[in-house]
Formats: structure tokens, sequence, C-alpha cells
């Protein structure tokens, strides 16, 4: 079983268009009823749409509230549910609404028969009253790569100017958006959906929420899939250490694969030389997007595109897109992936990170001295662009946090199923088994020895593995290893894509469901 993979995380077409945005500070200022009117979705008939009144700040429980946009496709089978599953995509940005829109065509049927699939998006994203920003000054933003003292300082003032803009326009939510209180969320969710404990899939930056439940609300939980695991013990060294890591581990698998598969484009070439030189190539400004000449492709553009096309991993279409670069023609058109925008703001929900994550930078030197680092443990990739996109643009968030790292203190927990890649791009194998480690004898880890982001719909081991474990309770071994399913020359999308998370331009991949 294969499940669709993302051709590239910055050029995939915009999905469905999301519900018009709420007004800046739309909040009520009514107690939150615990209850969920569900109607027909405007995008498919056959999944109920509904919405759930929280707190913006669960320190005031009658203070004004946020209404939480949530989907519910019921289970196939009646006569043998077994419960409702929440699930998250990940981002953070992405839309559980989206995502149980597409469920019945990314779960397997069994998991379609015997649960009713519920997303949501998680404050601050999509339908939920998400983060909004000037359009035009989001177009400003430096880019990310700084060479000096006076980048470095450019960098913090802008960071400054887009936070007073982002939570002028999107009201008192922007400073609650961290993922303890959507932690807290589900919860609520959980509660009005009235189930006595949790049952939750969650990928990439999803296994956050669940790992942060699983802490919060240890005698409420059921069972929690986590699939492509985050690590929120690590801070700005660890953090893009791990990262570069592995993302030079995904581009060495790129290079083994085109090595020995002849329909590779670039089989019989040096990979890592004809690489170097389109990196050389641009750094001096003369390459483009393919076909496309006034569209020209930075050095970060080209390290985004490799790491997204890892996620699958679609090997294949990254061979074909870096030859069409080198010669500057494309067979198909080619087209940029935007974020959710109208005409005066754009959906940026990157500040859920900086409210999780504190990781300071004090100045360029520091910042060089780092950039070095991964340099040397990333020698062809050179870092990792999702790692340095996020640690740029929260350089400055004020401190304290609301959700700052800590090691995992998870006791009481019914059996949690932590599942990773060995060779992801984003979320780190490194990272699995630090979160299982620190989690303790109520983790089970397993191990998919091949590629990608999220290990859900690679093979039926890791398919019928995590299967189990949702409807039966049934772990894996400790220590199982799902073997690797080598991905077919040419892959083909499986199912409609979800829409990336917005970020500045130019965008990179997110901590998120992997997308056609």
């Amino acid at each position: 079983m294969r499940r669709k993979v993302p051709l590239f995380g910055l050029v995939v077409a915009a999905a469905a268009a999301l519900l018009p945005l709420s007004p800046a500070g739309a909040t009520t200022a009514a107690p939150a009823k615990g209850t969920i009117a569900w109607s027909p979705c405007p995008e498919d008939a056959n999944v109920e749409c509904g919405t759930l009144s929280v707190p913006v700040d669960w320190s005031r429980p009658n203070g004004p509230t946020v209404d939480l946009a949530l989907a519910r496709r019921k289970a196939t089978d009646p006569s043998a549910r077994a419960g409702s599953l929440l699930i998250n995509p990940g981002g953070p940005g992405g839309s559980g609404v989206d995502f149980a829109l597409f469920g019945d065509q990314y779960f397997s049927k069994e998991i379609n028969s015997r649960f009713d699939i519920v997303g949501f998006d998680p404050r601050g994203v999509a339908r939920s009253h998400p983060i909004v920003c000037s359009t035009d000054l989001l177009r400003q933003a430096p880019y990310p790569i700084m060479k000096s003292q006076a980048d470095f300082d450019r960098q913090l003032a802008y960071n400054s100017r887009l936070r007073a803009d982002c939570r002028a326009r999107t009201g008192p939510l922007y400073d609650h958006v961290d993922t303890l209180s959507v932690v807290r969320d589900l919860d609520a969710i959980r509660a009005a959906l009235g189930e006595d404990k949790l049952t939750y899939y969650g990928i990439s930056y999803g296994t956050l929420i669940g790992q942060l439940y699983a802490e919060t609300f240890p005698e409420r939980v059921r069972a929690l899939a986590l699939d492509g695991n985050m690590d929120h013990s690590l801070h700005t060294r660890g953090f893009l250490d791990t990262e570069a890591a592995t993302v030079q581990d995904s581009f060495d698998e790129f290079v083994s694969w085109c090595d020995r598969e002849a329909s590779c484009a670039l089989h019989g070439r040096d990979v890592r030389a004809f690489w170097a030189g389109l990196l050389a190539r641009a750094d001096r400004g003369e390459l483009h997007f393919p076909g496309q000449p006034e569209a020209p492709l930075t050095r970060l553009d080209l390290i985004g595109m490799a790491t997204g096309a890892f996620y699958g991993p679609a090997w294949a279409e990254l061979a074909r897109f870096l030859n069409d670069v080198d010669t500057g023609t494309a067979a198909a058109p080619f087209t940029l992936r935007s974020p959710k925008r109208d005409a005066d703001v754009t959906e940026y929900p990157t500040q859920v990170f900086c409210e999780d994550f504190s990781l300071p930078v004090h100045d360029y030197r520091e910042y060089a001295a780092l950039l070095r680092r991964s340099a040397r443990i990333a020698p062809d990739m050179r870092f990792s662009p999702l790692a340095l996109s996020m640690t740029t643009s929260c350089l400055g968030q004020p401190t304290p946090i609301p959700n700052p790292q800590h090691h995992l203190r998870v006791h009481g927990s019914a059996p949690l199923l932590l599942g990773n890649s060995v060779h992801d791009p984003a979320t780190a194998y490194s990272w699995a088994v630090s979160s299982a480690r620190q989690i303790g004898r109520e983790a089970t880890l397993l191990t998919y020895d091949g590629w990608g982001h999220g290990i859900y719909g690679h093979s039926d081991c890791t398919t019928g593995t995590i299967d189990s474990y949702l409807v039966s309770l049934a772990l894996p071994a400790r220590g199982t290893h799902c073997p690797a399913v080598e991905p077919p020359a040419q892959l083909k999308a499986q199912r409609p894509p979800l829409p990336l998370p917005p970020g500045p331009l130019p965008a990179v991949p997110g901590w998120g469901l992997p997308r056609s």
C-alpha cells in the first residue's frame, strides 16, 4: 500500500480555497458551551462540519472565546464502530478539516469502517480564526541567509514589525496559539464528542499535540499513534544540528538511488558535483524556474525544493526537475505554490512554532557559527531550509514563551505508539528515539527502515501495525522494524492534495502531512 506523496514542498498547486477569514479580534464573551452542531460540509455533503467554542486564554475559562472548525467522516460500518479518531496533519498550519475531508483516501478501509474520523483546524489555523498578516509586509521579508550583522539587525527589526502587524490584524488569539493551548482544545473536543478517552493520529507537528496530551491528560488516553515525531527537548544548536543531519541523510539516499536506478534523469552523472554546480550558479543569479525565465531560482529555493521532494520521497521528479533547471526548460508547465491570501492579508501560522520553541541566536557571529556547523554536518545540503527558516522567523520572539521546550514527563498514560522512518528529511529518526526515551515505558517505537516523512501508508507492515494499535490496542514488540519498500520510479498522486502551511516567500516545506 502506498500513500500519495509530495512532488515538492514549494510547488504544489493551490488546494481548495478556505472559508472567508474572520475579522481581526472577532471573539465573543460567551463561555464555551461544550457542544457541536453538525451539518453537511459545503465541500462534501457526506462529511459533517461544525464548530466548538473554546476560551482564547485557557487561564480565563470564562473569558473571550474562539470557534474551532471541525469535520467528521462517520464510520462506514456503524455496527463495528470503535469510537472517534481525532486527526491532525501537522504544519504548524495544516488543516485537520481538510484532512478529514480526504480521510477516506488516506486511511485504510479498516480505519474508515471502525472510526468516525474527526479533524479540526487548530486555533489560529485555516477556518479556526487564522493568524493573518499584511501580504505586502510578508513580501518584504529579508532573505533568510544572512551575511552580516547589518543583515541580522535588519531581520530582527523586520520580525518585530511583522509581529506587531499580525497581532493587530489577528487580535487577542495571536498570543495564545501555542500547542499546549491546542492540547486543551483537543480535550474539549474529546469531551464534546462524548468520548471518555482519546484516540488520536497525528503526523509530524501533530505528534507534538499527542505527546503533550499524554503528558497533560494521561488518564484520558486510549491510543495515540504519533507518526514522524517532533522532539520538544531541543534547543538552538541541537535543533539545527539534527535537522542538518537528517536532510543530508536524505540527500545521500537520493544520490544512492540515482546511482542504482537507470530511469533517474541524472543516472550516470556525478550527482554531488552536478548539485554543487547548480548551487554555485544560483548564487551567481544564473538560474530560474524551468520555463519561467522571469522567476529567479535562489540557493534557498533549490535546497527547499530538494527537501520537499525527500518527503515522499519523489526522487524521480526531483531528478527531472534538477535536469530542467540545468537546461532552463520544462517539459510540462511549472506552478509556484503561494500561501493562502486575499488582497490585503495572508495566513501565516509560524507564530505557533515561535510559541512552542525558544531558539535564541544573539548576534550575527553566533548565527554564522551555527551555519558553519550545519555546513560541516550537511556538506551537500549545507543546512535544513525548514530549520533555518523557522529559527530566523522567530528571532526576537518575546520570552518567556507559553510552551517552552522540556523533556517529556508522561506518567500513567495508556501505551503510546511512535512511528518514524530512518531516512526522514524533516522529523529526524533521532527525534523519535529521543521522544520515546523521554516518555519511557509508556512508549513503543516502530521503525520504518525506509524513506520519507511519516510512515503510515508506506507498506503493509507500517499501515497494518498502526491500524492494529488504533483498533485493537495491539502493540508491536519493542524494537520492531518494518522493511523498506523501494519507491517506484515514478510516483502518482493517490488522493487530492492538502494545502501546505503558508510561510514567507520563498516558502519552505513544513512539519506536516506529505502532499501531492
